[in-house]
């Protein structure tokens, strides 16, 4: 099969499917969110959370009409202390393990705490917004087994999760992706792949005289995790697509797409698998 080049899913099928997604910890740091193509073309509407209030002030000045952000932090519905720390990428409900941290370049900087703040946190759900939601994307340095644990009415609806996972504890008594995997697979969910897949190097070696280099150790990554895709028995017309749209747009997971494509057409009598197919090979 080859492919002709990236178009969307709604493009390539005909459809006029709208995701909804919840992001938690919304606040682009690294690089523009898997679901932004969509966003663009009105495709995708989110539901974005971000207590950081400078980030927070930039989403909402930047927002388009199919974007709603709110000031909380997700967790367990207690009040914990936010660890603000010198690289805004690093602050956590969670304490910064340095010991962890000191086995690498940077890092040990990065997580100084500066500031400590007590707050509130919401559970996911609790809050209306969230309902209906068929994607959920959360990296909240830590926090990610937490906030989902206290989603468990609303991943009932989810087809694919996007969660930042560690392989080391770089803060402290934080969950690590065993366990947030084996969390997610009691809810249905299968992994499906790393997006990306992170490695630093140990201190004292660098590469190329770069302290950002990777070599040997994984350390991070986003694991994206699908609602089990071995039976599709428990997916309704609606997610098919959904999840179609999601796996395509997002992770180029064309296989995928068109395992859920095959069921769709296989219950409604559409060729929607075949327009995809044709269209994405440069067949039509």
């Amino acid at each position: 099969m080859t492919v002709q080049g990236v178009r969307l899913f709604n493009d390539l099928t005909g459809t006029d499917v709208k995701v909804k997604v919840v992001d938690i910890g919304a606040n682009p740091i690294d690089s523009d969110p898997p679901y932004l193509p969509m966003l663009k073309r009105g495709h995708a509407e989110i539901v974005g959370f971000e207590p950081n209030p400078s980030a927070l002030a930039t989403l909402l000045e930047k927002m388009g009409p199919d974007e709603t952000y709110l000031p909380d932090a997700v967790g367990d519905g207690g009040r914990h202390v936010l660890r603000l720390c010198q690289a805004p990428g690093m602050t956590s409900l969670l304490e910064p393990d340095q010991r962890v941290l000191s086995l690498f370049h940077g890092f040990p900087i990065w997580a100084e705490v500066v500031a400590r703040a007590e707050l509130d946190t919401v559970r996911l759900d609790d809050v209306p917004q969230t309902a209906g939601a068929d994607m959920i994307k959360i990296d909240i340095q830590g926090g990610e087994l937490m906030a989902l644990r206290s989603g468990i009415e609303r991943l009932r609806d989810v087809v694919v999760i996007q969660t930042e996972v560690e392989f080391l504890p770089l803060y402290k008594d934080q969950p690590l992706f065993s366990e947030v995997e084996q969390f997610l697979r009691s809810q249905g969910f299968i992994f499906h792949r790393f997006f990306p897949l992170e490695s630093r190097i140990l201190q004292p070696a660098m590469v190329n005289g770069s302290m950002y280099g990777g070599l040997s150790q994984l350390v991070y990554a986003d694991a994206v995790f699908v609602r089990d895709f071995i039976s599709l028995e428990g997916y309704s017309d609606r997610q098919l697509l959904a999840a179609a749209s999601i796996v395509h747009n997002c992770y180029n997971s064309i296989d995928l797409c068109l395992r859920f494509l095959y069921e769709y057409d296989r219950r409604t009598g559409s060729i929607t698998a075949e327009h995809y197919y044709r269209r994405l090979t440069g067949a039509d």
